[in-house]
């Protein structure tokens, strides 16, 4: 029998979470999964649960693109660090598996992986994680993964919200999430010096 590609309506309104905690998913079982399913982006929470999104929208895809095109910018001025765009998982300290829309890890950190670990899902949480909230996803959601990233070693977090215009600081170790209305811009501190973003272009 041949194995046929998950499928999701990209008009759907959200994302879809399968329970497969009792299958017990091994980390080279949960990467040919995703490689089957290049359509889609998968992700695993860290009590097991699939997270399987439809494929963004055009717009979202040029936004998402000027986003990591920016970062990708300063990165190669910088030189201290890697980028990456949302195709890229990572496995996180409490066994999640996330892909934020853009992410940045400290070259040192990144180096210290083998290989074969750089080939899979990384095992770190990213110092710098983006997400971009599409039609597709509730704030609900989005907060929560932001938060995830926070307690498991990320440095500084961005949440764009196209819909209200907002964007939400998360930092180390600070409980309480900034929340700019319609910011012309945001810098990435002292986590990524001289880093800054013209919001208006991803809104």
């Amino acid at each position: 029998m041949s194995q046929q590609p998950l499928t999701v309506d990209s008009n759907a309104p959200h994302t879809l979470t399968l329970n497969l905690q009792s299958l017990n998913l091994t980390d080279e079982q949960f990467v040919q999964l995703c490689r089957d399913n290049r359509d889609l982006r998968i992700e695993m929470t860290a009590k097991g649960e699939l997270i399987i999104m439809p494929p963004t929208g055009s717009r979202t895809g040029w936004r998402n693109s000027k986003l990591n095109q920016r970062l990708a910018n300063w990165t190669d001025e910088d030189g201290t660090g890697l980028c990456f765009d949302s195709s890229t998982g990572f496995t996180l300290p409490d066994g999640a598996k996330l892909s934020p829309d853009a992410a940045w890890i400290r070259r040192e950190r990144w180096e210290a992986l083998s290989e074969k670990e750089q080939e899979g899902f990384a095992p770190l949480c990213p110092d710098f994680a983006v997400e971009r909230r599409s039609a597709n996803d509730t704030l609900s959601e989005l907060q929560d993964k932001m938060s995830e990233y926070i307690e498991n070693t990320a440095r500084l977090g961005w949440l764009i919200d196209p819909q209200s215009k907002r964007v939400y600081i998360y930092r180390a170790q600070q409980q309480e999430v900034e929340c700019l209305e319609n910011p012309k811009e945001i810098s990435g501190e002292t986590v990524l010096p001289g880093f800054v973003l013209n919001v208006w272009e991803l809104w």
